[in-house]
């Protein structure tokens, strides 16, 4: 063991990073402060709202720090003076530059939401989901200054399930990430030096931010890539298409392998079950859905107020 605790310093923002701040606090580590976003307009009335990361701090009684950038040396003086021994990052929002990653005396972590090199970027959960992918993961990585490209440290893997979406992914990585992280902490304050494994050079792809244009449904392609979509936009931008020229949400839906002769976007049939419309290969069922300005709702509640789509066959 380390003759003073070893002081960390925890930079997160949203939801998916409080677990790793929570498994720091336990850690045995002396987390001497939290480094956030600033507060941001949020809901109807754009009141100004801390991060889940920034109240978790202040729940905690850590000191917070919410710089709009690192670019100015007061800003990495303050960062400096907590004496940091490692810094924890997970899904902090900003870039690091070579100097505040050489500021802790042992460099900086990362917790990334893939199994490195995939989907390195902002958005590697619902990328994973979108491609079709059978396996994600999170891992525990030493930062550098590329983009996501620093040698791993832990990894821990996890299946996607068939019926997966982004918000069930997230949350089960956001878990998996808390418990890599704790053992990381545990091996190194145990006095461990953690092996640093490059990522291959094979096998590097991008998971672009998410973009809200892209919810948009092509019902020319085929439903079990629409499927797909619907499942990682679950729970944001969430998919969006026409039933019988209706705007509508669509948070639910799955493919149904038919052969059909009818144009993209026609509504096959409808029933409790759910509505059919046309794909470029296949049908996509929906199942759950959302009118303009009303609730999620089921297909059957649909139904009963469009009963007309019922007669379609």
């Amino acid at each position: 063991m380390s003759e003073r605790p070893l002081r960390l310093i925890f930079a997160g923002t949203p939801d998916f990073a409080v677990p790793c701040f929570e498994a720091c606090l336990v850690s045995g580590a002396d987390v001497v402060a939290v480094y956030t976003q600033p507060d941001r307009p949020a809901g109807r009335g754009r009141k100004l709202t801390p991060s889940p990361v920034k109240q978790a701090a202040l729940a905690a009684g850590v000191a917070v720090e919410q710089p709009e950038s690192f670019k100015s040396a007061e800003a990495r003086r303050a960062l400096a003076s907590y004496r940091p021994d490692l810094l924890i990052v997970v899904a902090y929002g900003l870039i690091l530059s070579r100097t505040v990653l050489a500021t802790p005396r042992l460099g900086c972590w990362n917790v990334h939401a893939s199994l490195l090199p995939r989907w390195r970027g902002a958005a590697p959960i619902q990328r994973a989901i979108l491609a079709g992918d059978t396996e994600s993961g999170v891992d525990l990585m030493q930062m550098e200054a590329g983009l996501d490209t620093g040698p791993v440290l832990l990894q821990r893997c996890t299946p996607i399930a068939i019926h997966e979406t982004g918000g069930s992914l997230h949350d089960r990585l956001s878990a998996l990430g808390a418990d890599v992280l704790a053992e990381g902490l545990r091996r190194t304050l145990a006095g461990e030096a953690l092996v640093a494994t490059p990522q291959p050079e094979e096998g590097v792809t991008y998971a672009h931010k998410l973009d809200k244009a892209e919810a948009r449904l092509d019902l020319a392609r085929a439903a079990a890539e629409l499927e797909r979509k619907v499942r990682a936009f679950n729970p944001w931008p969430v998919a969006e298409t026409e039933v019988a020229g209706e705007p509508l949400r669509i948070w639910a839906a799955h493919a149904i392998d038919i052969d059909h002769a009818a144009a993209p976007g026609s509504v096959l049939g409808a029933s409790r079950d759910g509505i059919d419309l046309a794909c470029g290969e296949g049908a996509l069922r929906l199942t759950s859905l959302q009118r303009a300005g009303g609730k999620r709702i089921t297909a059957a509640d649909y139904l009963n107020a469009r009963p007309e789509l019922r007669s379609i066959r």
